[in-house]
């Protein structure tokens, strides 16, 4: 296999084991995720790629459902895809791996990985979902953990750690 392989084999595997972050967060009492800090390496990555904590770009937020509205999302891993470019390196394409919370008011998606177009090495990230106007407000889905969202996009927003 060529490096770029390699990677790529690497990111699928983290993604499918449900490896994809760094730990176990906790709950709040409402259902929503903890606080949790970025790793350093996340961090240092970022520094390197020149992003800065606040940088958005647009995303398909499951690759399962891309191009579809009112989608439901599942707790647990999720791959996403940025529509556009983020920063100076992470172009349109690139693929981010994440987790999904549902058992809070809000949708929560977390990403901790992106994977370059050009399937170089995988680069640590701490990213978050956004829509404006309480659309990432969760809607039941149609079993216990899911939960529908109306856009099948969002933004993705860096950030320097999870609040």
């Amino acid at each position: 296999m060529n490096p770029g392989q390699v990677a790529a084999a690497i990111v699928s595997f983290s993604v499918l084991s449900g490896c994809v972050s760094p730990g176990t967060v906790g709950l709040r009492p409402d259902g929503s995720p903890a606080p949790e800090p970025c790793s350093s390496k996340a961090l240092h990555d970022m520094r390197l790629m020149r992003l800065r904590p606040g940088q958005s770009a647009w995303i398909d937020v499951d690759l399962n459902k891309q191009g579809q509205d009112n989608i439901t999302v599942n707790d647990g891993p999720i791959e996403s895809r940025l529509r556009e470019e983020l920063g100076p390196v992470l172009g349109a394409g690139t693929l981010l791996y994440g987790k999904v919370w549902t058992s809070g008011p809000d949708v929560v998606i977390r990403y901790y990985q992106a994977q370059p177009r050009d399937a170089g090495p995988p680069i640590d990230i701490c990213a978050v979902a956004r829509l404006s106007e309480g659309q990432m407000r969760k809607k039941p889905g149609p079993a216990p953990g899911s939960a529908l969202l109306e856009f099948g996009i969002a933004a993705v927003y860096t950030v320097d750690n999870f609040r």
